[in-house]
């Protein structure tokens, strides 16, 4: 069995992207790492270039900003990277720029991949997910956040019609609007994009902003505050667990501080009694589900 992963990068460094953290997250998970680094206005390159490992095979891309309807430039970037990993690969895994997979879930991960390689019928294999927001302390637990998504597909030799693809901005895939039959990997992603100092936050948005906003738009977004308030959050909850071991440089870096009460719940009434029977039941009514469930 061989699992490829697969990413995009661009201007990792100005807008503080963990991709060397991302990256070498999945490391001892994959055999071969595709790294598409976008022509950019910082040293990205570089930095891919500086992860010692030979497992990671760097491409280069020029992207298309004028692809900017629903983020479509996102989705076109990983399916052009998605084509370069190995024809001999059996499961491609996605990871993008603001994420991690903790270590105690790579076993899992490939237990996974290994139980299912010869069962056609599952396409994809779904993740848990874990939002951080404001600082490593803080995660959302709200509806507002999506509670799993699709991070390793199989790459399929003679697809059976439409090859999968990622899916609007590339948060998961399909094949073409056809939702993808999946399993559960039994791990979970950490997602870091929310965690960021105020003025770096804002920063951040600005800059990616224009993945999915031109014209007036845009200058609007552009002239916006310069600190992000973090203050504007439905529901938070502490995070008691660890971190993912590649994390631990950059959490003892953090040079800001956010406190933020989390027994404040900024509620609708629709949204407060679906937040309650969630929390009572363990089901979220109505999700929103990017694939099938096997």
């Amino acid at each position: 069995m061989k699992i490829s992963g697969f990413t995009i990068i661009r201007n990792a460094i100005i807008n503080d992207y963990p991709i060397v953290e991302a990256i070498t997250s999945i490391l001892p998970v994959v055999d071969e790492m595709l790294v598409s680094v976008g022509h950019s206005d910082d040293d990205t390159l570089g930095l891919i270039r500086s992860i010692a490992s030979d497992k990671i095979r760097i491409v280069e891309s020029e992207w298309d900003m004028s692809l900017r309807e629903g983020g479509k430039v996102l989705a076109v970037e990983t399916d052009k990277a998605l084509k370069q990993i190995s024809p001999d690969a059996d499961w491609a895994f996605y990871i993008q720029g603001d994420e991690a997979v903790h270590e105690k879930y790579h076993q899992a991960i490939i237990d996974s991949c290994t139980r299912h390689l010869t069962d056609e019928r599952v396409e994809g294999l779904v993740f848990d997910y874990v939002h951080f927001y404001g600082t490593y302390d803080y995660i959302g637990d709200s509806r507002k956040w999506y509670r799993r998504e699709i991070r390793i597909i199989r790459n399929e030799k003679s697809p059976k019609g439409l090859p999968i693809s990622a899916y609007r901005d590339a948060q998961g895939f399909r094949r073409g609007n056809q939702k993808l039959n999946v399993m559960h990997s039994g791990a979970a992603v950490y997602h870091y994009g929310w965690v960021k100092s105020p003025a770096q936050m804002k920063t951040k948005m600005k800059n990616v902003s224009r993945f999915w906003n031109e014209g007036e738009a845009w200058e609007k977004i552009l002239e916006s505050d310069d600190v992000f308030n973090y203050e504007e959050f439905d529901s938070l909850k502490r995070f008691e667990e660890t971190h993912p071991t590649v994390m631990q440089e950059r959490i003892a870096r953090q040079n800001w501080k956010v406190d933020l009460d989390t027994s404040k719940k900024r509620f609708k009434l629709k949204d407060a009694l679906l937040y309650w029977y969630e929390k009572g039941t363990g089901k979220r009514l109505f999700e929103f589900r990017n694939y099938r469930l096997l």
